[in-house]
Formats: structure tokens, C-alpha cells, sequence
């Protein structure tokens, strides 16, 4: 028997706990679990929007028919435990996707199912489409943080689905039930979200040769544009985790994380850094085009990359970069709390003991340049690296002689695969 159906058969009445934006979509789905017997607790994160009003979302949810709205503050938590620790695994997916949605939705999940057990809900729900990743982020965090809550999803529920097949029902529905809609005109495109990122996709941008519209960047300039000056900075970092952000032009300084997070968007984001335009393959076999700006993101993780050059050993950096590429396809498919994870992030945590030291780089129209870095753990060796100085220094016992047997040894294989070639192309 589905979530729903069990209901009607209760006679006193569940609570479910929304994660509830205030927009169009979760208003709908408040109402209608409302009219479906449900006490509807709404639950709002802030994780860094720009200009949400969480006062008027809370008072939108109860005018709609919410027992109560939660709206919780999880950006220090968003950047501390999901952020940097994205950073510190040089997460990115496919090569060009560093996460900024998918990073959230555990963050969040988290918050929803303790509200949930705090309100002895015993279902959560979200708007989240039939056809996207989210849909299984949330639910694969939920059922692994707290697998005896139920999940209600109604762009899966059939009844949901028939009532509402586009925004023009929505609406009336809103209309009927006098739920406040924005009078704006809506954007040609959805937006996510949060202080990593910014994402645009949908709409207009379902068209893989659309460009997008200038005017819809919010986190960054674009890079013709911006300060033909450009900005030199220094990063520091303590067990791959920044530590401390200077622009080195006025010695302004940031050291608490979310300040350090904060401040590396806004002086990557004047700059034009952070922006790509993609198309991704979702979790559930859908390729999509996405449009992101993740600019304080971006040059974290080019300065952190940059200071493992010095302080990582070479197969350790082999392993894990292994280990990166595991790190973000979990990440992306919402596997964020399963044990795989927790095996990916503990290795990746102790490649990370020695990632020690700053790194300078000047930041000039959408690219970064990395002019030096140091660190107290350094394996880099000056004379050992020089051609003018034989035998590495009084450190290193590094003889070029010895580099003519190395390469004979590795070669081996070589000639016998060679000869084998030969051999089966009749000895030609």
C-alpha cells in the first residue's frame, strides 16, 4: 500500500516533513499533502542563496497550510563538511562538473531527516522531478540515514502527475486554493542554487546550441569584462584544507571558513573565473546541458592541486587520483552516506596529512596562473631536480649513470611486445 493510500485508512493524521522552497512547485505540494490528511511541516535550508527571504518563506508556508516551517542555517556546516571536503578530494565529474548541486543535497537530507525525527515524522517529501538526479540524491541519503521514513515523491505519485501535467495547472491550483504567486515573469530556464555554485538549465538551455544569456550571472563577470588589472592571492592550506585567503594587493586577510569561502568567490567571481557550459550524463541515463559558475570553487581547488605537486608522493598522487574520480561519481549519484564513501573519503583523508602550505596566483579574466608555492612538507628538492648539479647534492645519492640501466629494465616489455608484433606479421 503506497504512503498515500495508507492515510486515508488513519485516523489520526501523519507528519511529513517538505523541504520546501517557497516557490511554485513546493507550494502546490504542501496544499495538496495537506489535503491528503498529512500535518505538513515545511523545512527550508539556507545554503547560501542570494536573496532569500527565509521570514517570508516561513510565513508563505504557514498561510499555505504548514504546521510549522523550520528554516535552518547550514552554511558553516555546508562549507566545513561538504565544501572543503570537496575541495580536499578535487572533486569533479566527467572532468569538468565540480558538484555544487550534488554536494548540497546531503547536507540538506541531513537536516530534513533530524527534523523529521524531531517533529516523530514518519515521512519526508520533495519536489524534486521524475527525471533528474536529485530525486535519488535525496532519497538515497534518507534511506541510509534513516531507513524506517518513508519517502513521498509527488512528481512520481500518478494521481500528482495527472492533476498537474505543466505550469498552467499549477497555477490553477494556486488560484483555487489562494496560494501568492510571484507576479515576475519566470525565467526561460531553472536556477539552483547555493554558495558553491550557481547552476542554469532547462527551458531555453535544453537547446545544446543556445547561448546563455548574459544577464543571467549572478556569481560572476564575464571575463571580458572584468579588471583589465587582475588579482594576485595567496592561499593557505593545513591537511589539504584551506586554512587562509590575502589578496596580496591589500593584504586583506579572511581565516574562518565560511569568511575564506565567501571572500574566494567574490575576488574569483570579479575576475570572470568559475564558468562552464556542459552536457552531463545524469545517474538515470539522461544526458543534460548545464550551466554553472562555481567560482570561489574553482580556485580552491586549482591552488590545492597545485600544492599536492609538492607535497604528495608520486603513486600516492596515483592512487588518489583514483580515489577523486570514485569520490565525485558517488558523490554525483547520491551515494554521499554509504560505506564505499566512507572508504573513499578515509583514504582520501590520509593522502591529505601532508598537503601543507600556500600557494600564490594571479587571477586575470576568467583564468588563474599559479606564480609559486611552498610548503614546510615539501618533497620537491631544488638540487635534486637541477642539471647543474651532479648527483642531486650531499642529500641524494642520484647518479644520471644510473638511469641507463632504469630504462633498459622498464624497456623489456617493450621489446618483447615489439617482437611479437613482428612475429605475427610474418617477420616483415
Amino acid at each position: 500500500m503506497s504512503a498515500l493510500k495508507k492515510q486515508k485508512t488513519e485516523s489520526t493524521k501523519e507528519r511529513v516533513v517538505l523541504a520546501y522552497s517557497g516557490g511554485l512547485d513546493t507550494s502546490v505540494i504542501l496544499k495538496w499533502l495537506s489535503e491528503k490528511g498529512y500535518d505538513v511541516v515545511c523545512f527550508c535550508a539556507n545554503v547560501g542563496q542570494q536573496g532569500e527571504d527565509f521570514e517570508a518563506v516561513k510565513a508563505k508556508a504557514i498561510a499555505c497550510g504548514a504546521i510549522d516551517c523550520i528554516c535552518t542555517d547550514l552554511r558553516k556546516e555546508f562549507v566545513e563538511e561538504y565544501v572543503f571536503e570537496s575541495i580536499k578530494c578535487n572533486a569533479l565529474y566527467e572532468g569538468r562538473y565540480l558538484l555544487g548541486t550534488s554536494i548540497a543535497r546531503p547536507c540538506i537530507a541531513k537536516e530534513q531527516i533530524r527534523i523529521a525525527r524531531s517533529y516523530s515524522a514518519k515521512y519526508v517529501s520533495h519536489g524534486a522531478t521524475g527525471k533528474g538526479n536529485d530525486q535519488v540524491r535525496f532519497e538515497m541519503c534518507a534511506q541510509a540515514l534513516a531507513p524506517d521514513i518513508t519517502t513521498i515523491a509527488p512528481w512520481r505519485d500518478p494521481e500528482f502527475i495527472e492533476s498537474f501535467k505543466g505550469r498552467k495547472d499549477l497555477l490553477a491550483y494556486c488560484t483555487k486554493h489562494s496560494i501568492p504567486v510571484d507576479a515576475k515573469p519566470k525565467a526561460n530556464y531553472s536556477i539552483d542554487e547555493n554558495l558553491y555554485h550557481t547552476s542554469y538549465e532547462s527551458g531555453m538551455l535544453e537547446d545544446a546550441m543556445t547561448t546563455p544569456d548574459e544577464s543571467m550571472f549572478k556569481m560572476t563577470c564575464n571575463p571580458r569584462t572584468a579588471p583589465d588589472s587582475g588579482e594576485s592571492v595567496r592561499i593557505t592550506f593545513l591537511k589539504g584544507v584551506p586554512v587562509s585567503m590575502t589578496t596580496l594587493s591589500d593584504g586583506v586577510t579572511k581565516t574562518d571558513p565560511l569568511e575564506i569561502f565567501l571572500y574566494a568567490n567574490e575576488v574569483a567571481g570579479r575576475n570572470g573565473i568559475g564558468r562552464i557550459d556542459i552536457v552531463e550524463n545524469r545517474f538515470v541515463g539522461i544526458k543534460s546541458r548545464g550551466v554553472y559558475e562555481t567560482p570561489g570553487g574553482t580556485l580552491l581547488r586549482s591552488a590545492h592541486l597545485d600544492l599536492e605537486g609538492i607535497t604528495m608522493d608520486r603513486e600516492v598522487k596515483r592512487i588518489s587520483e583514483t580515489m577523486s574520480l570514485e569520490f565525485s561519481r558517488l558523490c554525483y549519484n547520491g551515494f554521499w552516506f554509504a560505506p564505499e564513501m566512507d572508504l573513499v573519503r578515509n583514504t582520501l583523508e590520509f593522502a591529505q596529512k601532508d598537503v601543507e602550505g600556500s600557494v600564490e596566483m594571479d587571477l586575470y579574466k576568467g583564468n588563474i596562473f599559479v606564480t609559486g608555492r611552498e610548503s614546510p612538507k615539501s618533497l620537491y628538492s631544488a638540487d635534486l631536480a637541477s642539471m647543474d648539479i651532479e648527483g642531486g647534492g650531499a642529500d641524494f645519492d642520484y647518479q644520471p649513470a644510473d638511469s641507463q640501466g632504469f630504462i633498459r629494465i622498464n624497456s623489456v616489455r617493450l621489446k618483447v611486445y615489439s617482437a611479437l608484433q613482428k612475429k605475427l606479421k610474418g617477420g616483415k
